[in-house]
């Protein structure tokens, strides 16, 4: 999956917490996986030797947890949803980066690699549907719980906006009867 997807499927894990700072928190939790894709800037070899290997295991993880725990609010229950956030990118990844990208999940207590057999493409439709429900349902949480995805990436003014013109769009949820609305009609 692309990081942006991530960030979505990630900061709904967390999008019920009182507390946007924990939220953001879970959401970039599940984005963490990634930073391994920064060996890109020593170039093309260190990127396949590395990315999938740092940060996609039990020691990415275990930073994760330590580092939410120590900046959230509500330091446990971030911490967990931080690392379900964490795994759910690995799983993700684990059949929607294309074929050929394992999961060395124990390195650097092992170089055993982790693959699936019924991996997609990054591109492949799979995870263009993934990206498309995670967003159309972070849109439906933001209209009833007043926070968006946006929260992640924009400031807390708008964000509300965003909130302010999805409710507005789709805001009304209550839907009336038709014999009532036919009622309605003829009085």
């Amino acid at each position: 999956m692309h990081p942006s997807s991530h960030l979505i499927v990630s900061w709904l894990v967390g999008q019920h917490l009182s507390e946007r700072r924990d939220r953001v928190l879970v959401a970039y939790a599940g984005v963490a996986p990634d930073l391994d894709g920064l060996s890109l800037l020593a170039g093309v070899d260190a990127y396949g030797q590395w990315h999938h290997v740092l940060t996609h295991g039990v020691m990415g993880a275990a930073l994760v947890a330590v580092m939410t725990a120590r900046l959230a609010k509500d330091r446990l229950r971030v911490a967990l949803m931080a690392l379900t956030a964490f795994h759910l990118h690995l799983l993700c990844d684990f059949f929607g980066s294309g074929h050929g990208w394992g999961l060395t999940y124990w390195y650097p207590f092992s170089t055993w690699e982790y693959m699936s057999p019924l991996q997609w493409d990054l591109n492949a439709w799979p995870n263009v549907l993934a990206t498309a429900l995670a967003l159309g349902l972070s849109g439906w949480l933001a209209v009833r719980h007043g926070h968006s995805v946006a929260e992640t990436v924009l400031p807390a003014r708008w964000d509300a906006v965003i909130v302010e013109t999805l409710k507005n769009r789709f805001g009304n949820t209550h839907h009336v009867h038709p014999e009532k609305l036919r009622a309605s009609a003829n009085s």
